[in-house]
C-alpha cells in the first residue's frame, strides 16, 4: 500500500533511503545530501530538491511540477524508468546513466553536462542552455525542443528529433544513425565524423559544417550564407532547396542546390572523389 508524505521539511542525509511504494506532495528535501538514493516506485508533486543527488540508483519515479534548485546538482543518476512532467530543473550534471527516462514540458536553464550515458530517452517540449548536452546517449525521440549550448549529442546514437532549435557548434560530432526533421540547426562545424546523419526540411547556419561526415543524407533542406565550406572529404546525398555558398572537396556522392557559389576542389580532395554537383535543372556545374 502507497504511503504517503504531505507538506514535509525533511534535511539531513540520506532522510528516505531506500523507501518505497511513496506519495510525495508539496515537500522540500532542504540539505542534505541523497534524500531519496536507492528508492522505489516514488510519485513526487509539487516537490522541491535544494541539495545534491537526490535521486541516485532509484527505479519507478514519477516526478510532476517539481523543482530542482540550483545546488540540487547531479540530481538523477544510475536511475531507471522515471518521467518527469512540468518541471524546473537548475541544477547542472542532471541525469547520468539513467535508463527509460521521459522528461514532458521541462525546462533545464543551467543544463550544463546533462543527460550523459542515457538510452531509452524521450524528450516532449523540453528548453534547455548549457554545453555538452545528451552525450552518449542512446534510443532517443526528441520533440518541440530547444537548446542553447555547445557540443551537443556528442557520440548519440540512434536519435529521432522533430521540430527543434539548436543554437550548438560542434553539433552532433561522433554521432550514428541521427535523424533530424523541420529543424533549425544554427552553430559552426555541424556534425563532423557522423555516420548516417539524415537532415530533413531543415535549416542550417553556420561555418564548415557537415565535414568528414560518412553516408550523409539530406533532404529539402536550405542552407545560410555562413554555412560555407561545406562537405569536405564527406560522402553525401544532398538535395539543398537554397543556394549552396561554398562548397570544398566533398568525397563522395551527390549534392543537388538551387546554385553553387565557389567550389573548391583541390590537391586534398580524398578518394574516390568523384561527388556530384548539380543544380534543380539537372545540369551540372561543370557543363
Amino acid at each position: 500500500m502507497e504511503k504517503q508524505i504531505r507538506q514535509t521539511y525533511f534535511e539531513g542525509e540520506r532522510p528516505l533511503f531506500g523507501a518505497e511504494h511513496l506519495s510525495i506532495q508539496d515537500t522540500i528535501f532542504g540539505e542534505g545530501e541523497s534524500p531519496l538514493k536507492e528508492s522505489r516506485d516514488i510519485s513526487l508533486e509539487g516537490s522541491i530538491f535544494q541539495w545534491k543527488y537526490p535521486l541516485w540508483y532509484s527505479k519507478n519515479i514519477a516526478v510532476k511540477d517539481g523543482t530542482w534548485a540550483e545546488m540540487a546538482r547531479a540530481g538523477v543518476w544510475y536511475t531507471d524508468d522515471m518521467t518527469v512532467e512540468r518541471a524546473l530543473i537548475e541544477a547542472p550534471k542532471n541525469f547520468r546513466r539513467c535508463r527509460r527516462l521521459t522528461l514532458k514540458e521541462v525546462a533545464l536553464p543551467n543544463a550544463l553536462e546533462t543527460l550523459w550515458h542515457c538510452t531509452d530517452v524521450t524528450l516532449d517540449h523540453v528548453m534547455a542552455k548549457g554545453d555538452y548536452f545528451a552525450m552518449d546517449c542512446e534510443n532517443m525521440k526528441i520533440q518541440d525542443f530547444q537548446l542553447a549550448g555547445n557540443y551537443s549529442f556528442d557520440g548519440a546514437k540512434n536519435v529521432e528529433i522533430h521540430n527543434a532549435k539548436l543554437l550548438s557548434k560542434d553539433a552532433f560530432w561522433n554521432t550514428e544513425n541521427v535523424t533530424v526533421y523541420d529543424s533549425v540547426l544554427d552553430g559552426e562545424y555541424l556534425g563532423w565524423h557522423s555516420k548516417n546523419l539524415r537532415l530533413v526540411n531543415c535549416h542550417i547556419s553556420g561555418t564548415q559544417p557537415l565535414c568528414y561526415a560518412r553516408s550523409l543524407v539530406m533532404e529539402n533542406c536550405t542552407m545560410a550564407d555562413n554555412a560555407d565550406l561545406a562537405f569536405e572529404h564527406s560522402s553525401v546525398q544532398a538535395t539543398v532547396k537554397s543556394p549552396v555558398h561554398s562548397v570544398k572537396n566533398p568525397r563522395t556522392g551527390c549534392i543537388v542546390a538551387e546554385s553553387f557559389g565557389t567550389i573548391i576542389l583541390d590537391e586534398n580532395l580524398k578518394s574516390p572523389g568523384d561527388c556530384e554537383l548539380k543544380l534543380w535543372d539537372s545540369l551540372t556545374c561543370f557543363d
